[in-house]
């Protein structure tokens, strides 16, 4: 009889009814434990979810979920097949790959939003190339007019950057938040205090980003609410713009500010969410290992 990973004996029900898809549903119902956010998350409705799963169980011949009013579990048969799913299926991954790459065909276009330097990006480049090291990854950098990185255009087929922005047509998948705060020049009165408040801003001006730039995008980056300004499309321009015109804008409190500026925590700003994004309905293998590993990178920092 075969076995699994651990040693145990696989039933015969589990080893007829290894079918792909059924396992994807069930790791996300597994790494959910809601059916609802896990059919959101496959792009499907919840009832022929819930009978894909009841399905697998009657192949298997056990219980995959404990199912009661506090919410969803594994059993113990539940925890010993998420393993052997998720070991299949980065195999199944990897098998596509290669035979991709032997075709010529296995490349990656990833779009980063302009100045990325971010540690988790390198840790996130180093472990996809030792999980896919003949695929060539592409690299197109955008500046802050475009938080899509050109996603929407089919210029990149995946985006590591941040929200928010319009969602339609995409899936979205957050990998960490980040809180930030006010960049502002060094002898500016405001940057000797230790916070500050949105209000304290109010009557500044900031800098903001061309017309017919996302207006969620926009909106995030200006506190919230309509600013005038001078108009900046890069990181560089936003740091030069405050060390010249004394104007004030958001930014990330791990940024580095340069000579001269300094960078003050906004206590009532929402923190600045970090994400990838990808074409909704894209199932490529390449991208989904890319928004693993990502989720891994960004996690373990």
């Amino acid at each position: 009889m075969s076995k699994t990973r651990s040693g145990a004996p696989i039933p015969y029900g589990y080893r007829r009814c290894m079918e792909l898809r059924s396992l994807r549903y069930f790791v996300a119902v597994a790494e959910e434990l809601h059916f609802g956010r896990a059919a959101a998350r496959l792009h499907m409705s919840q009832p022929p979810l819930s009978r894909a799963i009841k399905r697998l169980e009657a192949e298997i011949g056990a219980a995959l979920f404990d199912r009661s009013a506090a919410g969803v579990g594994l059993t113990p048969v539940g925890s010993v097949l998420l393993d052997e799913a998720r070991a299949l299926l980065d195999h199944a991954e990897r098998a596509r790959v290669r035979v991709a790459a032997a075709a010529g065909a296995a490349t990656l276009t990833v779009g980063f939003l302009g100045d990325s330097t971010d540690p988790a990006a390198t840790r996130l480049a180093a472990a996809y190339r030792r999980r896919h090291p003949h695929v060539e990854v592409r690299i197109r950098e955008t500046d802050l007019t475009d938080p899509l990185c050109g996603v929407h255009a089919g210029l990149v087929d995946v985006a590591l950057t941040r929200g928010p922005f319009d969602e339609t047509g995409l899936t979205v998948r957050e990998l960490r938040t980040d809180p930030v705060g006010a960049l502002l020049r060094a002898d500016d009165p405001l940057a000797r205090r230790d916070v500050l408040e949105l209000a304290d801003l109010a009557d500044r001006r900031w800098f903001v980003f061309p017309e017919g730039t996302d207006s969620r995008w926009q909106l995030y980056w200006n506190g919230g609410q309509p600013r005038e300004g001078p108009v900046v499309r890069a990181v560089q321009e936003c740091r030069q713009s405050v060390l010249w015109n004394g104007t004030v804008g958001m930014t990330l409190l791990s940024h580095q500010p340069a000579q001269g500026l300094v960078v003050v925590p906004v206590v009532d700003m929402p923190p600045s969410r970090a994400v990838v994004a990808w074409k909704e309905g894209d199932t490529d293998p390449l991208i989904r290992s890319f928004v693993e590993t990502a989720s891994a990178a960004y996690g373990s920092g």
